[in-house]
């Protein structure tokens, strides 16, 4: 097995006296995109933000990048949020361009310029936030997330406020530029089986509360992948329906599911 970029080992969070995720247990490969699906209150978001370092875990060192802890925010790791998490204030570009200013850095090699460009931002990049539409927005986010050059980018649900077209755009424009990043690490928290089967390397259906990983599964289909060619995959109909039976069972409770899994590569 290749040595893992990212291990989650018995990680347990709780949050208001509730317990959301409890002992659970990941590793993610260099350079792998991997979706995670599950049930409403299963602890999906509560996951990504641990991994962010924005929630402290019960036991120190339970998550690790690179060999190295993380135990708070992290300039190796950036998030891309449900609903944009834009500066009202600063305009496309300032937002593209804020986590280099925080960190004292200088654009040396025009990388916002060029994330402008990708994301197709340039006809706004003086513009404020409130100018923009949805999917404006999203791609403003995106682009100040891969501006930092991330070893773990993590994306939650962050197609879900945007109309259908738009959607598709920007899963194709994320794919093409997580492609370009070597050994970057992706992390989708998703609702939706198709876009998880679309985008990601490995899909992990994560069930709770408590959290638990009752499933973790290789993406069969090869890329480049089309959302609309996807369905006519052969392995499609067998990866999706496997996919609706865990998140089926796991809502259930299913007792024959266990409470600890750990997922390997």
């Amino acid at each position: 097995m290749a040595h893992p970029s990212v291990v989650v080992e018995d990680l347990s969070v709780h949050l208001g006296g509730r317990c959301i995720l409890e002992d659970l247990s990941l590793s993610i490969g260099n350079g792998q995109f991997v979706a995670i699906v599950g049930t409403s209150g299963g602890g999906k978001t509560t996951l990504l933000r641990a991994l962010a370092g924005l929630l402290p875990a019960e036991r120190p060192n339970s998550i690790h990048l690179d060999g190295t802890p993380v135990d708070g925010p992290d300039e190796r790791i950036a998030m891309v949020f449900q609903h944009f998490g834009l500066f009202p204030w600063k305009t496309v570009e300032q937002n593209v361009r804020y986590g280099l200013d925080v960190q004292g850095k200088t654009d040396h090699d025009g990388r916002v310029d060029r994330l402008i460009g990708m994301m197709h931002l340039e006809h706004c990049r003086k513009q404020y936030p409130h100018q923009l539409s949805g999917g404006m927005k999203q791609r403003v986010g995106i682009a100040r997330a891969l501006c930092m050059e991330p070893q773990l980018l993590l994306l939650d649900e962050p197609f879900s406020a945007v109309d259908a077209i738009t959607r598709e755009e920007l899963h194709t424009e994320v794919l093409q530029l997580w492609e370009r990043q070597e050994q970057m690490n992706a992390v989708l928290v998703t609702h939706d089986l198709d876009e998880a089967i679309l985008m990601a390397d490995r899909i992990v259906v994560l069930c709770g509360p408590p959290g638990r990983i009752i499933l973790d599964v290789e993406n069969p289909i090869s890329r480049p992948r089309d959302i609309q060619e996807i369905r006519g995959h052969t392995d499609y109909i067998r990866t999706r329906r496997r996919l609706w039976d865990a998140l089926k069972n796991g809502t259930n409770g299913a007792a024959s599911e266990p409470t600890k899994m750990r997922a390997a590569l």
